[in-house]
């Protein structure tokens, strides 16, 4: 409807003139885009906010319905919600593949045969399905069809509308172009509040379900306990200095590997290389950053690993007892980091007007001098950032360190040994079944939220450090 508007908008707008474009007071295109966005902007809003508000609709009616005695003393009701969306969609699947008919779908009694079932289609359940859970299921599945067609039937109706309405708008003296200019704007703030939305609405749930884990837990012994023995049975000891020294300490490790490597790669290829060199060397380091963190991983868990075992285990120096360690995981971080350090270094060294290059060498001195007296000073602070930047994205990852540095929370100083980190530590406390009601598996919320609040720090301190320091030049 939107690209015929834009046609049939831009044709009227010409008639309405007699043909002659000059008489408009807008650019024929105006005309067909004012015609288009009107008929797609609302719709699409529309669908946005449908989207958004009918699970929460759904969920808050059909949570209320289900009785008390349905949820298990080991349950809760979200936990049961979840199961009645699980069922739902294994039933939608189910009549969709044609293992069951609609009326059946509608009709289907709780059995022992529904895991089956469901099970048939790729469906897994945990448990067997109760009478309440397959009636609020069925529910579900009915109100989520009747509510998609409603909002088939209404995106359709205000498409329709946005359209005749525009178009009985579509005359000469209408100002087109202002009515799409402040129409793009509006798109363009909706845009850039979505991500800021999204960073918001990220910071909550962690806050939220922090502050749950802290009802339950206390923070005294969070942040001051030198013990990292979680336990779902009871009597957790859950202390974050272990999983933070551990994360420091492989951070430490790759910004060692990745800044002087990364650092001269960037001088070299903006002050030595030529263009030739540059072109074909600066694609081929930043490949390295295209490559998944998994792979990384197994390069870690493979390679790295066991030739670190062979030099420093027992058939060596006797230092290391197992592949995975502190330095088996920061060695190939900062091999994954040598891109991020080069590639922004290289642009920052780049900035650096070429006037002062030449006035250097105007008064006799070197490259080498040039480049460690003039051109180093001049974007050290963009440097410093870079590196910070690069910190930030070591502490936050995940797999390298899974893979290459083991599970062990521990206080040690001895790079060979195995540790853990904060993001490791997060993944496993929520594989499997989490039962978000035990600070077991909560805890990971507050790991997060401390990590969310170390890496911004960083990032604050590299924009810090890059604003107040930055050069300005003629």
């Amino acid at each position: 409807m939107a690209l015929i508007g834009y046609g049939l908008g831009r044709a009227r707008a010409l008639k309405s003139a007699g043909g002659d474009s000059r008489v408009l007071h807008s650019l024929p295109s105006f005309y067909g885009a004012n015609v288009a966005l009107s008929a797609l902007v609302p719709a699409l809003g529309l669908v946005l906010v449908w989207l958004i508000a009918q699970p929460l609709v759904i969920n808050a009616s059909i949570s209320g319905d289900i009785p008390q005695s349905a949820i298990p003393e080991s349950s809760t009701l979200s936990l049961v919600m979840s199961d009645v969306r699980r069922v739902a969609d294994g039933l939608d699947l189910a009549v969709s593949q044609g293992v069951l008919s609609a009326d059946a779908a509608k009709t289907l009694s709780a059995d022992g045969t529904i895991r089956d079932t469901l099970g048939a289609v790729g469906v897994a359940l945990g448990s067997d399905v109760t009478p309440e859970i397959l009636s609020a299921a069925q529910t579900y599945r009915t109100m989520n069809a009747a509510g998609s067609w409603m909002l088939t039937a209404l995106v359709l109706a205000l498409a329709f509308g946005g359209f005749v309405f525009a178009m009985s708008r579509t005359k000469a003296e209408f100002r087109a172009r202002n009515v799409v200019e402040s129409g793009i704007r509006v798109l363009l703030v909706a845009a850039a509040s979505i991500a800021i939305l999204t960073t918001l609405g990220i910071v909550l749930s962690l806050i939220f379900n922090t502050i749950e884990f802290f009802k339950l837990y206390p923070a005294s012994e969070f942040f001051t306990s030198l013990t990292w023995a979680p336990s779902f049975g009871g009597g957790s000891e859950l202390g974050i200095l272990p999983l933070l020294w551990g994360t420091l300490y492989i951070s430490i490790i790759a910004l060692l590997v990745a800044v002087p490597i990364g650092l001269f790669a960037a001088i070299y290829l903006s002050e030595y290389a030529s263009p030739a060199v540059r072109g074909v060397a600066k694609p081929l380091i930043e490949i390295l950053a295209g490559i998944p963190t998994i792979v990384y991983g197994l390069f870690a868990l493979l390679t790295v690993g066991p030739l670190l075992l062979q030099v420093f285990g027992d058939e060596g120096l006797g230092w290391m007892q197992a592949g995975t360690a502190v330095m088996t995981a920061g060695l190939v971080m900062g091999v994954m980091l040598i891109p991020f350090v080069s590639s922004l270094s290289d642009d920052i060294i780049n900035a650096v007007p070429q006037a002062m290059r030449d006035g250097s060498y105007g008064l006799g001195a070197t490259k080498s001098e040039t480049i460690r007296q003039v051109i180093l000073p001049a974007a050290l602070p963009g440097i410093v950032g870079a590196i910070l930047l690069a910190a930030s994205r070591a502490i936050g990852e995940t797999m390298i360190v899974v893979l290459g540095a083991g599970a062990a929370a521990r206080l040690s100083m001895n790079p060979f040994d195995a540790m853990t980190t904060v993001t490791a530590k997060i993944v496993s406390q929520l594989t499997g079944d989490a039962d978000f009601a035990s600070p077991e598996a909560l805890v990971a919320f507050a790991l997060g939220m401390t990590l969310f609040v170390i890496t911004l720090g960083l990032n604050i301190f590299a924009l810090y450090i890059v604003r107040k320091y930055r050069e300005q030049y003629e």
